[in-house]
């Protein structure tokens, strides 16, 4: 028999698995002119890098440039980034919570020789489960704390003073 609990269980039952298998998307938030939800289909048409490292053996990451990115959200980059909006920043957010900041400086090749990848295949796959559908390469970082996996969100903030 079919009744409206057996309906209601069917529904908590399946939506779980409809978001695991849903592609996974990162927004791009906060204060930009154009707020972005980018899946790896919407990262494949754009502009591709690489960075390559090794650590006894090669890994090689692909995907964009952190700062293109944020250029098509239109976040101030080159002589745009003056006077106020330097003191913004990008709150990268992980699946699981994870959250790191980097300033918007940091993020503009223009001012730093420091490019970030936002990464979605590695060695020529797709990221593994564990590393979620993105993940930020920060290949300068003498730590790893900052490598952001299962990134889900870059929220741009403009701190104002």
């Amino acid at each position: 028999m079919y009744t409206r609990r057996s309906f209601v269980w069917g529904l908590l039952t399946t939506i779980p698995l409809l978001a695991q298998n849903a592609s996974p998307t990162v927004q791009i938030t906060g204060a930009v002119k154009q707020a972005l939800t980018l899946s790896a289909g919407d990262l494949a048409k754009m502009s591709r890098a690489t960075v390559r490292l090794s650590n006894g053996t090669e890994t090689v990451y692909e995907g964009v440039w952190l700062h293109e990115v944020l250029k098509k959200a239109g976040v101030p980059q080159g002589d745009a980034l003056r006077g106020k909006a330097l003191a913004g920043y990008v709150l990268a957010e992980a699946q699981d919570g994870y959250q790191v900041v980097f300033s918007l400086a940091e993020l503009d090749p223009s001012f730093i020789d420091n490019e970030i990848l936002l990464a979605d295949t590695t060695n020529g796959k797709p990221l593994s489960t564990e590393q979620g559908g993105f993940r930020l390469v920060v290949p300068k970082d003498k730590v790893g704390a900052r490598w952001v996996r299962m990134l889900t969100k870059l929220e741009v903030v403009q701190l104002r003073k």
